[in-house]
């Protein structure tokens, strides 16, 4: 059941607004990456918009940040994952960029280890970009002080050595480069490399190795994030047929099963266009009517 929350103004030619609708088949879209995430992202988008894939060649990826913390990421999230596309496009014959940010952090409620998933889309031929987003706890981002080699190859098989490897670095604030022992994914590259740094120092940090190439875990959360951005992509306007036409505002207060009155639990939807900002409204996302006493502030106070 939909319903308009605000109906566009027709042209001046009275048949509506002007259609957005954009092709991606047999396109050349080109990924930035340094780090083999086309292979959790190529095959979504070949397969679901028919585009044709290649890699940036010579693309540094890490001059615009790294998780082990010795280059600093230029922008946020989304803005870097932008800034990379553009980067690629730059040195490219493609109009279309695909790029992907990575982020981890402690969940603010749970705690627990918590991973955000970017792949941006960057149109130049029509100007526009759109991201797809996956929020994930499967995760094996982890970090430890240790003082000797049973230690670290005790982290290590807990973090899913050696299918995912490990980063050493000397101490917790350590950003100079030739100081970090990054891609360690065997057992005697562990020792050798544990030994050599524990010579310089009682304790030294290990930490999971979050680039994409050493982390199967985070590249399954690639995809995830590539299968939204595909959804928002074949999410058309029903006005304007372009993309993206996405929620923007969960309107709560669906009522409760037992009394009747409103709740926490999300009612309606509202979706918008970016390009004609048409908006509708739609009620019942979770195809029910009324929500559990549990989300009631009288039932359940």
């Amino acid at each position: 059941m939909m319903s308009d929350a605000l109906t566009p103004s027709p042209s001046p030619n009275g048949r509506g607004e002007q259609d957005h609708r954009i092709e991606f088949t047999d396109r050349l879209a080109v990924i930035a990456t340094m780090h083999r995430k086309e292979l959790a992202i190529a095959p979504v988008l070949e397969t679901s918009l028919g585009v044709k894939v290649t890699v940036a060649q010579d693309f540094d990826s890490d001059r615009f940040g790294t998780f082990t913390r010795d280059i600093e990421r230029p922008a946020n999230q989304i803005e870097t994952a932008k800034i990379k596309a553009e980067k690629a496009l730059e040195i490219s014959d493609a109009d279309l960029a695909i790029a992907s940010e990575g982020s981890f952090f402690a969940h603010p409620i749970l705690g627990i280890a918590y991973n955000r998933e970017l792949v941006l889309l960057l149109d130049k031929k029509h100007d526009f970009t759109v991201y797809g987003e996956s929020l994930s706890a499967d995760t094996n981002f982890r970090h430890q002080e240790i003082s000797s080699y049973e230690q670290a190859y005790e982290f290590a098989l807990q973090i899913g050595f050696p299918d995912h490897a490990v980063v050493l670095i000397p101490d917790a604030q350590t950003s100079a480069k030739e100081s970090i022992y990054k891609g360690i994914n065997s057992e005697d590259l562990l020792k050798e490399s544990v030994h050599k740094l524990l010579r310089q120092a009682p304790q030294i940090y290990i930490e999971t190795d979050m680039r994409a190439l050493y982390n199967p875990t985070r590249m399954k959360n690639i995809t995830k994030a590539t299968e939204d951005l595909v959804r928002k992509l074949q999410q058309l306007c029903p006005n304007c047929n372009f993309v993206n036409f996405d929620v923007v505002k969960r309107i709560k207060g669906l009522p409760c099963e037992l009394c009747g009155l409103p709740t926490r639990a999300t009612r309606a939807n509202v979706y918008r266009c970016d390009r004609c900002q048409f908006q509708q409204e739609v009620l019942f996302p979770d195809e029910v009517q009324t929500a559990d006493p549990m989300y009631c502030s009288y039932c359940n106070p």
